[in-house]
């Protein structure tokens, strides 16, 4: 007696049925006027959470060169979090980037150019010079295997550094830009440029590390 076919698996009976599920919950989502709402907190609060989360980045990577009070794995764990922070705002920042375009609050060319949105030249301006500077810090930790030298660290932190005025420029772009910040969110951007300031004259005043370490 032949052996029956074999079955197939589960996810092979329901791969055709995802394509439909989906377009059925766009459907669904549009037809509710969700998207519409979801679009309009993004407009708000992408760029919010974009600044808070690289803040945060700024933050933990701080942190992560600690060596007067942390240990090596918690320089590691802190290391995890900057770097789980960082993609977090960069997603963030895209958002925001992309709504800010799609309302038509400025022009694609001058999301790319710096200073040449035809009303808020500067204010958009330093939003496009603290993204292409985070992008630009983004990548140089991508590639950090690429400077394995004690000169290529150097450009490393080098590099790495250009967070911190793109950090500067975020906040007055976000503080400035768009509506009038609430007095909680005012006195969060001063916690958080305060925690900042302090940690990093922590840091230049800690002890130099060893020669032909890695860079942080």
């Amino acid at each position: 007696m032949p052996a029956p076919p074999p079955r197939p698996a589960p996810t092979t009976l329901l791969r055709p049925a995802l394509p439909a599920a989906l377009l059925l919950f766009l459907a669904v989502t549009l037809h509710s006027g969700a998207m519409d709402s979801t679009v309009h907190f993004l407009d708000y609060g992408a760029g919010v959470l974009a600044l808070v989360s690289l803040s945060a980045t700024v933050l933990w990577g701080l942190a992560a060169t600690d060596r007067m009070v942390l240990h090596t794995p918690h320089r590691l764990l802190a290391q995890a979090v900057h770097r789980g922070t960082g993609i977090a705002g960069l997603g963030f920042l895209g958002l925001h980037i992309w709504v800010k375009v799609a309302q038509g609050q400025t022009g694609a060319a001058a999301a790319a150019v710096p200073f040449t949105d035809g009303v808020r030249p500067a204010l958009i301006g330093f939003g496009t010079l603290a993204a292409y500077g985070f992008v630009a810090v983004a990548v140089s930790g991508a590639v950090r295997g690429a400077f394995t030298g004690r000169s290529s660290a150097r450009w490393w932190r080098a590099l790495h550094t250009v967070a911190y005025p793109a950090w500067a420029l975020a906040l007055l772009h976000g503080l400035k830009s768009g509506r009038a910040a609430a007095g909680w969110a005012v006195a969060g951007y001063g916690i958080a440029l305060a925690g900042v300031a302090v940690r990093l004259a922590l840091r230049l005043r800690g002890p130099r590390r060893t020669t032909g370490s890695e860079p942080r």
